[in-house]
Order: structure tokens, then C-alpha cells, then sequence
């Protein structure tokens, strides 16, 4: 069924997160003939999210950062990890239960003078 954009109908809606997280929630429209339910999905970044880090040591050697992740959402985190850049590793996944802060151990191993 195509409808014409003469038959669409703006809903505006006015979010205000407290804090960081995800927010979910469910808009129930109903009308004569029809009943449609509609799952929206707000996902809200901290201002303070980007971090630098500096690691110094001799080649060779690793060296390892634990950083830091705050779960204040309302349910459990299972993130997954891309690291690009040689010499990084860390784990593929990490879970982060409601409330709390995990560490995620990130490794910088060069193989030669950087």
C-alpha cells in the first residue's frame, strides 16, 4: 500500500533525558478501523564521551589501559569491540551489567619503535 504524503500525519514528540542511556517506548494509535503500536528507541550519549589515551613503552613490551564503562541504563550491556590501529588488542565483547562499571582491558604491544 503506498500513501501519498498529503495522507501523512506529523506526531511530535518531546524527549528530555535525564542522563546517558537507552530509552525505550512503545505509542499506541487508535482509530475506528485501526490499531497500530509503534517501538521507539532513543539512545543518548554523554557529552564527556571522547577520551584520549598516551601509552609509553619500550618496544616490545605491552603495556595495558583499563578503561572504564558506567552502565546507568535500565537493563544489561553486551558491547562489542572494533579495534583498529596495530599493536591493540583487547577482548571481542564485553558485558556490563545494570549499574554497573566494567573494565575493559585495552593492550598496546608494539613490535617495533613508534
Amino acid at each position: 500500500l503506498f500513501l501519498d504524503r498529503s495522507d501523512a500525519v506529523e506526531l511530535p514528540i518531546k524527549f528530555i533525558p535525564q542522563n546517558a542511556g537507552c530509552y525505550r517506548c512503545q505509542i499506541l494509535l487508535k482509530s475506528s478501523c485501526d490499531v497500530r503500536v509503534y517501538e521507539i528507541e532513543c539512545v543518548v550519549n554523554a557529552d564527556d564521551a571522547e577520551a584520549e589515551l598516551e601509552f609509553l613503552t619500550p618496544a616490545y613490551q605491552a603495556v595495558i589501559q583499563d578503561i572504564p564503562i558506567s552502565n546507568m541504563s535500565s537493563w544489561d550491556w553486551k558491547l562489542e569491540a572494533i579495534l583498529e590501529g596495530q599493536g591493540f588488542y583487547g577482548p571481542p565483547q564485553i558485558n556490563v551489567g545494570l549499574g554497573e562499571t566494567a573494565l575493559y582491558p585495552l593492550m598496546f604491544k608494539p613490535i617495533a619503535e613508534c
